[in-house]
């Protein structure tokens, strides 16, 4: 309590936005996670919302924080930038992921987080603060994942249709228990993943505020960030799971547990890694690889028209938004 007295406002307003943002995750990038359990039947909506926020809560504690490293030591030069760059990075991220939210486009809120960064250092710091290897091994990430999902996807239920060939149709009780492992798993990962990416912005702000000296991740931070995410993900963003979880193909358990197979192993292997993913991106075009290795026509591609142009928009679109906040923040404050 004492540290949160000492600390400056403006410090203050900067994580709470922060912790905002990863409450809005939690709502939004619940859907990437529950959808296809409760379209394909496997799970009640509550008690799949309930078994992923648990194993978000517990994933950070798990696999250390390598992501937060990489995004707030590995991108920009903290030592350019001020405590109104950060602000307007996230504000400028959260009405992206608001608007995306509000027309049900599972768009990315890492990318958006990434372009709100990009955007408020570059109007505030210039282009020069801008650590360009980092930033390369980021936006390498979060490209090449979705098409590992997609490959990996696709190439894992023709290997579950092989080894399931002679069994009866009551595999399929399998494959709705199965998910539960696989949520677990995913949850873990996802939990990991997501919350490092904004540990990482809150230790940049710390920095910048001098409120730490290094860049060793707090308690109270781990555990906020966590919070922030598994509550967000208990409620739920029930606009988003039925864009996921039943406008690109009907769902079924096989296709379900695959998807979520899939997508826990990306995640989990890009955050040991120190990789920052979308997880919107990876359970998307895992959904998009499993049902497309059953059959192409299965898949509704106008749908994944949409989302794909969606996060092609978002990089920019909150990177503009941020340094429009930044200018009205030094224009009014």
């Amino acid at each position: 309590m004492d540290f949160w007295v000492s600390m400056p406002n403006e410090l203050v307003l900067v994580v709470g936005l922060a912790l905002l943002f990863e409450f809005l995750n939690g709502m939004r990038d619940a859907s990437n996670i529950v959808a296809t359990m409760i379209y394909s039947r496997a799970f009640q909506p509550r008690a799949a919302l309930f078994i992923t926020a648990v194993a978000e809560f517990i994933g950070p504690f798990l696999f250390g924080v390598v992501v937060a490293r990489t995004i707030g030591d590995g991108i920009v030069d903290s030592n350019l930038l001020t405590l109104n760059s950060i602000t307007a990075c996230l504000l400028g991220a959260i009405v992206w992921n608001l608007f995306t939210w509000f027309f049900g486009l599972p768009s990315s809120s890492s990318h958006a987080l990434i372009g709100g960064l990009i955007g408020a250092i570059i109007i505030s710091a210039g282009v020069s603060s801008l650590k360009w290897s980092g930033l390369n091994t980021v936006v390498l990430g979060l490209i090449l994942s979705p098409l590992f999902g997609f490959i990996v996807g696709f190439l894992l239920l023709r290997m579950i249709y092989f080894l399931v060939q002679k069994a009866s149709p009551r595999i399929n009780s399998f494959f709705k228990r199965g998910q539960i492992v696989t949520a677990v798993g995913l949850g873990l990962g996802h939990g990991t993943n997501h919350t490092q990416k904004i540990m990482g912005v809150i230790m940049l702000s710390l920095s910048i505020g001098g409120a730490v000296d290094d860049f060793s991740v707090p308690f109270w931070v781990i555990v906020s960030t966590a919070a922030a995410l598994a509550i967000g993900t208990a409620i739920g963003g029930w606009r988003l799971i039925h864009t996921l979880g039943g406008k690109f193909y009907k769902v079924r358990p096989v296709h379900g547990f695959a998807a979520q197979l899939t997508s826990a192993i990306v995640i989990v292997f890009a955050s040991l890694t120190g990789a920052p993913v979308s997880t919107t991106q990876v359970v998307s075009s895992a959904i998009v690889g499993v049902g497309s290795s059953e059959r192409l026509g299965k898949v509704r591609w106008s749908v994944t028209r949409d989302i794909a142009l969606a996060w092609i928009v978002t990089i920019p679109a909150s990177a503009i938004l941020s340094a429009a906040i930044y200018l009205l923040i030094k224009t009014f404050l």
